[in-house]
């Protein structure tokens, strides 16, 4: 109890200068639109694709199911597959993704 608080050494010097603002006339639409990516919906792809296979790569899952909302729909996929389903990963393939267009 006879102890003094802690007191710091060295004070902050804190500047009054206005912020410099950018331009006025760009649209922050972007900033509050967001993509919600159907899970669910990914998730009956798979299934629906492996019904006659026994197991599919990516790209070929994207070519019978093109991505619509481009990266983050592939995401979902990758994440799809680590939760839901046993998945195999060859790093030597390559593959080129691409959405509809």
């Amino acid at each position: 109890m006879e102890r003094p608080l802690h007191t710091p050494t060295v004070k902050p010097r804190i500047d009054s200068i206005a912020p410099d603002t950018g331009d006025d006339d760009i649209d922050a639409a972007a900033l509050f639109s967001q993509v919600v990516i159907d899970k669910a919906q990914l998730a009956r792809q798979i299934r629906h694709a492996l019904q006659d296979k026994t197991q599919i790569s990516l790209g070929d899952l994207c070519r019978q199911n093109p991505l619509h909302q481009g990266l983050a729909e592939l995401v979902a996929y990758l994440q799809l597959g680590g939760d839901s389903f046993k998945t195999v990963v060859d790093e030597q393939a390559e593959d080129v993704m691409s959405g509809r267009r």
